[in-house]
């Protein structure tokens, strides 16, 4: 049985990329496959600093690592930030590239976010796409830019629009026939 981890950039309460993520998790288990579904609040990690290392490696950062190598599927749902990546993303992406052996070299990765804005996250999942195949990601090609976030979600966390719904059904198929070989 393949195995998900699934996570969200954001932390708040309410979060629609959480409500993206949870979603994901139903479908791929649907799907036949192992979710296990994690916040990123419950693995704090310090503002990375070369510094740091290689004395003072959060503890966080070498156990979410592990996770994320154990796993054959990683989904990810960012929220955008002035356009970009959110900063608790950038910096757990930032920690775990520094993790031996590497934590992207082994899942099949999917991406997706919810914003406000008619446009769905795409300009940060195009920066988040390139900075993870930057460091040897295997992504998945469907992209699930998703907005405006407040009318995209039914009260069961569903997504509502027939597009989207289309868009999560493909990249469930991609994470779970996409392999690394």
């Amino acid at each position: 049985m393949k195995t998900a981890l699934t996570l969200s950039g954001s932390i708040r309460k309410g979060s629609y990329n959480r409500i993206l993520q949870q979603h994901m998790g139903r479908k791929l288990t649907q799907a036949g496959v192992a979710v296990t579904e994690i916040s990123l609040k419950d693995f704090d990690m310090p503002i990375f600093n070369e510094d740091l290392e290689p004395d003072h490696v959060p503890e966080a950062a070498v156990k979410l690592a592990e996770m994320w190598r154990s796993h054959d599927i990683v989904f990810i749902a960012s929220p955008e930030y002035n356009g970009g990546v959110p900063p608790l993303l950038v910096n757990t992406i930032t920690w775990l590239s520094r993790q031996k052996p590497s934590v992207f070299r082994h899942a099949v990765f999917g991406i997706g976010g919810v914003s406000s804005g008619k446009y769905g996250t795409i300009w940060s999942l195009s920066h988040l796409r390139d900075s993870l195949t930057k460091v040897g990601t295997l992504i998945v090609p469907t992209l699930l830019g998703i907005g405006p976030a407040d009318t995209a979600f039914d009260d069961n966390g569903d997504p509502v629009e027939p597009g989207i719904i289309r868009k999560v059904d493909q990249m469930v198929t991609e994470l779970t026939h996409f392999s690394r070989g």
